[in-house]
């Protein structure tokens, strides 16, 4: 029998609730489509559009205790950091731009239904 796709714990939901919060997707697609292997943190932030230092730092975080993205620390004056998508990260990116790809093709028609559904009697 195939397994479920629904998550069987709630560890399984809080990493899927992770990943799929406001800025991870976006961030992932940023480190996987960069030029170079690696980005800085300053580069990462000004790539991703509106995202505030506090947040692509939890972001970022959060994604190398997941094991999804690995943190490179030069002890040079000044230190500098660098990110990159570990082996398990990059191996996600498949799945997010096919998602990415669904939501770029069913876009006009989700823009058509949320402003059918606004517009109906409560």
């Amino acid at each position: 029998m195939a397994k479920s796709p629904v998550p069987a714990s709630c560890s399984e939901h809080g990493v899927m609730t992770s990943l799929g919060d406001k800025w991870t997707i976006l961030v992932i697609l940023q480190l996987a489509r960069a030029p170079e292997p690696r980005q800085r943190f300053s580069r990462l932030r000004r790539d991703v559009a509106g995202i505030s230092q506090r947040m692509l730092t939890v972001t970022l975080r959060m994604l190398e205790r997941h094991g999804l993205v690995v943190r490179h620390y030069h002890a040079e004056v000044p230190p500098r950091v660098e990110y990159e998508l570990s082996p398990m990260g990059a191996s996600l990116v498949p799945a997010l731009e096919t998602f990415a790809a669904w939501i770029a093709t069913h876009w006009d028609a989700m823009m058509q239904a949320r402003d059918d559904y606004d517009v109906q009697e409560p």
